[in-house]
């Protein structure tokens, strides 16, 4: 049996996989959505969002910490990258020094970070796919 759990195991890592950039891909699409959202009911422009990984570890029989799978940390606000600033005197929303700020959102990297997330998810599919097919075959030999 000790075979199948292995089987079972890639098919819960490349699982995992696949919710994480799930939250990535909505997390991107979230940032591209309020890309000129200038107000939000917290003040300010939005804030770009950045998610972070982090690995899912399992003790082993013999005491080793064993990588099964991935998760997300945490969603967090971008707080590197600075607002764009726009000089607008004349608009109702630009500040004391006459500018807006626009998000921190750069419509090119999001687009980036979403095709390499569902790069990524493809992958873990990929990945499954070939798990269900081995386990298919197994099944097969044991008829």
């Amino acid at each position: 049996m000790d075979g199948v759990n292995k089987l079972f195991g890639g098919m819960r890592i490349s699982a995992t996989g696949m919710s994480a950039e799930r939250v990535r891909i909505d997390t991107v699409a979230r940032n591209i959505a309020n890309a000129s959202v200038t107000k939000t009911p917290e003040g300010g422009p939005y804030r770009r969002q950045v998610v972070e990984f982090e690995p899912l570890l399992a003790r082993a029989q013999n005491g080793e910490s064993v990588n099964v799978g991935v998760r997300v940390r945490s969603v967090r606000d971008d707080m590197k990258t600075p607002f764009t600033k726009v000089h607008a005197p004349n608009d109702p929303e630009a500040g004391n020094d006459g500018c807006i700020s626009y998000p921190n959102v750069n419509a090119t990297q999001e687009m980036a970070d979403l095709i390499t997330a569902m790069r990524a998810y493809e992958a873990n599919v990929s990945a499954q796919d070939g798990f269900v097919r081995m386990a298919e075959r197994a099944l097969r030999l044991l008829q």
